[in-house]
């Protein structure tokens, strides 16, 4: 059974827990989606006990520093084991076609030259477009544009082993453009900035994101029957699950998570 690694839950700002990042295990490989703004992705995923090695896919979703910064340290970690001749096979990093300059000049800018010398050739940037399909692990991922009204950025969708469709929408607000790839979902992976109760406080909608009743309402609409609910402020974290749940199920019925750092769901 495939599971979900949940690695950060936080958006861009947060202190009290990792930025939104997660994994999709599949017997002993993990698919990589973003990774964060630091290398608080190396101690995660050593607390969730997942190997470098078993990384061989990640995907950026955009260029954000809560999303791409992380990369670096991938980059680092996973280029010292190739040189080392600890790292079996290559390493893929997926991203729309604006961002493998980016990621090769963080990297430039940042790492010893050895390291960089890796890119193109064990370390691979792949370019993507809007609607293209990529076989990644032992699916066919599709990956599409969430049409930001920011920054460029991607989403996607895969058909699980058990044949469900489980589908990453970024962390912005769904747009009803993406509606093909969106629709039919069984997993929907959602941001909630904050609780609608509290949009005057954080204001959601001048960063262009969510709250959590405009994404249960959303999920909803589409008859969603799991919905994840990350991204969020951190300011009241002991008791944000507690809180989302309370306030998604006024407007979502079907199986809603508000997940911590370091929860495993199985999917």
């Amino acid at each position: 059974m495939e599971q979900l690694y949940v690695l950060g839950t936080g958006n861009a700002a947060v202190t009290r827990c990792y930025n939104t990042c997660f994994a999709v295990k599949d017997g002993s490989e993990f698919f990589l989606v973003d990774a964060g703004g630091g290398n608080g992705i190396l101690r995660i995923l050593n607390d969730m006990n997942v190997p470098l090695n078993s990384i061989h896919n990640i995907f950026v979703t955009h260029e954000h520093t809560d999303h791409i910064l992380g990369i670096v340290w991938m980059v680092r970690m996973i280029g010292s084991r190739i040189l080392s001749g600890k790292y079996e096979g290559n390493l893929n990093i997926y991203c729309h076609d604006l961002l493998p300059d980016t990621i090769s000049t963080l990297c430039r800018l940042t790492l010893q030259g050895k390291l960089c010398k890796l890119i193109g050739d064990r370390i691979r940037l792949v370019p993507v477009t809007d609607g293209q399909t990529e076989r990644i692990l032992d699916y066919d991922v599709t990956f599409f544009d969430i049409h930001s009204t920011k920054a460029r950025q991607f989403g996607f969708t895969m058909n699980l082993k058990n044949g469900k469709k489980f589908t990453c929408a970024g962390d912005e607000p769904y747009n009803p453009i993406c509606q093909p790839y969106v629709e039919g979902s069984d997993w929907l992976l959602h941001e909630a900035f904050c609780l609608y109760g509290d949009r005057e406080k954080y204001k959601p909608y001048e960063k262009h994101h969510s709250t959590v009743k405009d994404a249960c309402e959303l999920a909803q609409s589409l008859n969603i029957p799991n919905l994840v609910l990350w991204h969020t402020e951190d300011d009241q974290i002991s008791v944000r699950k507690e809180k989302y749940t309370a306030e998604g199920r006024e407007y979502y019925h079907g199986n809603l998570f508000v997940p911590d750092d370091g929860e495993i769901l199985d999917l």
